[in-house]
């Protein structure tokens, strides 16, 4: 295995298990304990990990931002169970629009046998909805690799234009007071013209995003009709998803 390989895998397997210890990736990898550390100063050096005692966990800043394929296998079943909810929101006629997302790709494979108008900023969720025989709009704009999302004038122009039944919104984290936050700034415009151009807005989250805050917020729980996630938030953002007139589902419980 190549240096740039296990890195690779030493990152999806502190992400998938929400932190390893070194003596586990060692036995796992078959590499040395001081391989395996000198790995992990590396990735740390990178924002990809986060060290600890004995081992690493997932890097958690606020400017932190996870690829497409480190998000892509937390919280599976969570996020298909999201999905499978998420999806009985879309109706005959409606025009959806998909922000790009892991759990939003989700709901993309989850979609009833319905006829609706697609749209969507991410490529690879037109190609899932494509499969569908759906009329499937893309954004255009310029394709940021770590999310897999168009961002940028091209996109903005497209959603300054248009209006949609449904959106069926992801986000990075959910705060009672910072609301709706991602790392990034260009996704944040286009995030918020999104809840701002769609009747209804669905927010699709798993429970690992509560409590959570990321650089910009884009929206206030108030712009959210409905919630759906895998367990219920409880405390101050249970209560602030109820000042904010917030149905919330737990598919879950």
């Amino acid at each position: 295995m190549l240096p740039a390989e296990r890195k690779r895998t030493i990152v999806r397997l502190v992400t998938e298990r929400d932190g390893c210890s070194v003596a586990e990736l060692a036995a796992e990898l078959d590499f040395s304990k001081a391989t395996i550390r000198r790995d992990l100063r590396d990735l740390e050096a990178e924002g990809r990990i986060e060290r600890s005692h004995g081992g690493a966990v997932p890097s958690s800043s606020v400017g932190t931002e996870r690829s497409y394929d480190q998000r892509e296998v937390e919280n599976l079943d969570a996020k298909r169970a999201i999905a499978g909810r998420a999806s009985e929101e879309i109706r005959e006629d409606h025009v959806v629009f998909f922000d790009a997302g892991t759990t939003t790709m989700e709901v993309a494979r989850a979609v009833p046998e319905t006829e609706f108008v697609a749209a969507t900023n991410m490529p690879e969720l037109a190609t899932e909805l494509s499969r569908r025989d759906l009329e499937v709009k893309l954004t255009g704009g310029t394709l940021r690799a770590r999310t897999r999302a168009l961002v940028g004038p091209t996109a903005e122009a497209f959603l300054d234009r248009t209006n949609f039944d449904l959106l069926v919104l992801g986000t990075n984290a959910v705060d009672s007071t910072a609301g709706l936050s991602t790392p990034n700034e260009d996704e944040a415009a286009v995030k918020s013209q999104m809840v701002d151009k769609a009747s209804r807005v669905v927010l699709v989250a798993d429970c690992s995003k509560f409590g959570e805050r990321s650089f910009v917020s884009f929206a206030d729980l108030s712009a959210i009709d409905l919630l759906v996630t895998d367990r219920s938030p409880t405390g101050t953002l249970a209560a602030a998803f109820d000042d904010a007139g917030v149905t919330v589902e737990g598919v879950n419980e």
